[in-house]
């Protein structure tokens, strides 16, 4: 038997999803009752109940997902203070890349958005960066070579 995937969140985002499986939970449960029983019953079968049954389907398919996630999920926390000064995850970095500062946190996959400034643990700068300290050059090799120059960590996980 394979191992379960551990999805690493940080606090906010296992606030996010526990929000989100709880409004689906919500919406099914609505959606299963009311006229529900009755399009259940009917012989025929007509647009409005094929459409329902796909929503629910939807639903079930993603409040799996989610289960799957909130049992598997291990919140990221602050390593200990004689190891903030490397790259985790939970960590935001700040880098030089050509002579452009950028700042990023490392987050597990699932809360991933480079365009929030948040990139996965898995990506090729994430996985490259973890384990540096500040000061560290680092070679990332995409299509193309780029180095990044480590100009400061930070941890700020509640």
């Amino acid at each position: 038997m394979q191992a379960e995937r551990a999805f690493y969140l940080t606090k906010e985002g296992l606030i996010k999803l526990k929000a989100e499986y709880r409004h689906l939970r919500k919406i099914k449960s609505f959606k299963t009752k009311g006229e529900f029983p009755r399009a259940w019953q009917s012989e025929d079968l007509n647009p409005e109940y094929l459409s329902l049954q796909e929503d629910l389907n939807l639903l079930d398919l993603r409040l799996n997902e989610l289960e799957n996630i909130l049992k598997n999920s291990q919140l990221i926390k602050m390593p200990p203070k004689d190891k903030q000064n490397i790259v985790a995850l939970g960590s935001t970095v700040l880098v030089e890349v050509d002579g452009q500062i950028d700042e990023f946190q490392i987050v597990g996959s699932l809360e991933a958005n480079p365009s929030l400034g948040k990139i996965s643990d898995k990506s090729p700068v994430g996985k490259s960066l973890l384990g540096h300290m500040a000061g560290d050059h680092v070679n990332i090799s995409s299509p193309i070579n780029i180095v990044y120059k480590i100009k400061k960590i930070k941890y700020k996980l509640s």
